[in-house]
């Protein structure tokens, strides 16, 4: 394992800033085979215009349109109300999700969604509104995609589950829910700077299955929650076996690596898998033999939380500050803007 100092790194070259956002926070992003570029902006009440926005010349541009980006709580079917996880699959479509859960406030149900959008076009083909699931209880985090199987994996912290989607029929199917590899230590405290990540209640962060990742072959489902130290994989042969009980699905469960906290997950051609971690400020990837390797330390990345990998070679990387919000320190803006987003170079 390499080692890694929670120090403060030093600036490293390998870190390139591709785009900065201002006060705007980004979270997931999402890079096309043509590098075009796509950020999500979370609804906070401080600063926002945008939920979902391509980057043009380093500018932001509503995406698809301007009419999605208009916030509206009576009309969430047909608005962006939270949006959080970008995923472009191997046909090239961009997966949008949005969860519908702004900042502090319970989900608004009708608009729990994950929308299909096909950048030839730029028009939404397909919406998934999870009407099978308890909405009410739901916080969808992520989504990976398998074109051939035609089904989409979604981490759901607010259940500690896996959400399988039929995209043919639209059912979903809850899998590993409260299994202890989706489920947070509720002994494990995140702490970054040497201080502890508490909300302005005393409250620790805490989050259950978050970062997702499924290799290019569609044949490993990588996950974990983030206030832990360990990598799950499963085939997801048994992900996708209606046959298998919880406890059989449980059984095909595989301890990877201890990895320390990871937000964000994502995973290359040559299956390494890419690991954020905002403690040492660093992104790291396991490789297909078991080594976990440093891609990039660098004081810039403040809680590194989503990847995209564009088809020139780099691995992009949104960097979202969550532990300086106001949340976690007593109300005052510890932020380092603007925020930004970057790139590093894929190893050999």
């Amino acid at each position: 394992m390499s080692s890694l100092t929670h120090a403060q790194p030093a600036l490293s070259p390998k870190l390139e800033t591709v785009a900065e956002f201002g006060k705007h926070q980004p979270i997931g992003v999402g890079v096309s085979k043509e590098n075009r570029i796509f950020v999500t902006f979370p609804k906070n009440p401080d600063n926002y215009d945008y939920g979902l926005a391509e980057i043009v010349n380093g500018q932001r541009r509503p995406y698809p349109n301007e009419e999605w980006n208009k916030w509206d709580s009576l009309n969430p079917q047909n608005r962006f109300i939270n949006v959080q996880a970008l995923f472009v699959d191997q046909t090239n479509a961009l997966w949008v999700l949005d969860p519908s859960n702004p900042a502090e406030q319970p989900p608004l149900i009708q608009g729990i969604k994950l929308m299909k959008i096909n950048l030839a076009t730029n028009q939404v083909e397909k919406i998934y509104r999870f009407e099978d699931l308890p909405r009410e209880k739901t916080a969808l985090n992520d989504v990976r995609v398998d074109t051939r199987r035609q089904v989409a994996y979604l981490s759901d912290p607010g259940r500690a589950t896996i959400v399988v989607l039929d995209l043919n029929t639209g059912k979903s199917r809850s899998l590993l829910e409260g299994d202890k590899s989706t489920k947070a230590d509720p002994d494990f405290h995140l702490k970054i700077d040497g201080k502890e990540v508490r909300d302005n209640k005393g409250k620790y962060f805490s989050s259950n299955v978050n970062g997702i990742a499924l290799t290019d072959d569609f044949k490993y489902f990588y996950f974990r929650p983030i206030t832990q130290t360990k990598l799950f994989r499963i085939e997801t042969q048994y992900l996708n076996d209606p046959k298998l009980t919880p406890a059989e699905v449980a059984a095909h469960v595989e301890i990877m690596a201890e990895t320390g906290v990871s937000h964000g997950m994502y995973s290359d051609k040559v299956g390494n898998v890419y690991l954020t971690d905002s403690p040492a400020k660093a992104v790291r990837y396991l490789t297909p033999d078991r080594k976990l390797e440093t891609l990039v330390q660098d004081s810039r990345l403040l809680w590194p939380d989503s990847f995209g990998i564009g088809s020139d070679g780099y691995l992009y990387l949104t960097a979202a500050q969550i532990h300086r919000t106001k949340k976690y320190n007593n109300g005052e803006d510890k932020v380092d803007y603007p925020f930004r987003l970057y790139r590093m170079k894929l190893p050999k």
